[in-house]
């Protein structure tokens, strides 16, 4: 079955995203824990997690996410920061478990002039610091490359994992279609695509690929601005989905939407992907 979805609110209580994402036509989801530009986490009490598990089999909506707040950063030189942060994803991973959702993924942070090796070796340490929960997947998103955002390149995200205590035994991969073009990664042909494809393959595995979130971009190739646009609306374009989206290798993945709100909404967006992709 093709799973997708669109990232939608908790507002009323996590039960209540089960039915926001059944109103726009999604099978599976991501959510934040909390307001993505704070760190309080709002931790669901035993009947909420319930009442969302149950919902979300009602609906066979699944799987979720958990999206990490904007403010962690496991790159940072920063002790506090790094504190507050770890602090932070070990309850967003918590409440994760608790809701008997299986992927929590966060942006890797900054090096903020410390150097990419040594925000490499940040976020591993970090990492290793962390009490996983066994039904939980932690995922490292890629990133558009701006400033010192560290995870730009495949090779970035795999010494990471590979640095960290866990490998892949609890880690995997996020990425996203904005973020990856910006990064410099073309798809839009068949041979590229390919060839992407067979690049993450060799260094990273594919079998360690969880999610991706699918998000046009407003920018060009090699831009590294993280601005997402509407499937098919930006630089990237409706062939590159079409191909992307049946993709052998890829289409068992499920995918997320992370379009702008003030486009064309989720409902039209997940209907679009259904559309381009090849039955």
């Amino acid at each position: 079955m093709f799973r997708i979805g669109g990232h939608v609110s908790i507002s009323g209580g996590y039960p209540e995203a089960v039915n926001r994402q059944g109103k726009i036509g999604g099978n599976c989801g991501q959510i934040f824990p909390g307001s993505p530009r704070g760190w309080k986490v709002s931790k669901p009490s035993k009947k909420e997690a319930e009442e969302f598990k149950n919902a979300c089999k009602e609906n066979n909506i699944k799987p979720w996410v958990v999206h990490a707040t904007y403010l962690i950063n496991l790159a940072t030189p920063k002790d506090d920061l790094a504190k507050k942060s770890v602090k932070a994803v070990q309850e967003e991973i918590n409440a994760a478990a608790k809701l008997g959702i299986e992927y929590y993924v966060f942006h890797p942070g900054a090096h903020t002039g410390a150097g990419i090796e040594e925000g490499i070796e940040n976020v591993a340490s970090r990492l290793s610091k962390l009490d996983i929960p066994e039904n939980v997947t932690v995922l490292l998103e890629n990133t558009a490359g701006k400033g010192t955002t560290i995870g730009k390149t495949f090779e970035s995200l795999d010494r990471m994992v590979q640095k960290s205590s866990y490998g892949y035994d609890k880690l995997g991969i996020c990425l996203d279609t904005c973020h990856m073009y910006a990064a410099g990664y073309d798809f839009s042909t068949e041979k590229e695509l390919e060839s992407l494809v067979d690049k993450f393959d060799s260094e990273i595995g594919l079998k360690n690929l969880h999610v991706l979130h699918l998000n046009d971009s407003k920018n060009p190739l090699e831009s590294e601005k993280d601005e997402h646009a509407d499937i098919g609306k930006g630089y990237i374009g409706e062939k590159s989905f079409k191909l992307l989206l049946s993709h052998k290798k890829l289409k068992d993945k499920p995918m997320v939407l992370e379009t702008p709100d003030s486009g064309k909404g989720y409902q039209w967006n997940i209907e679009k992907c259904r559309e381009l992709r090849e039955k």
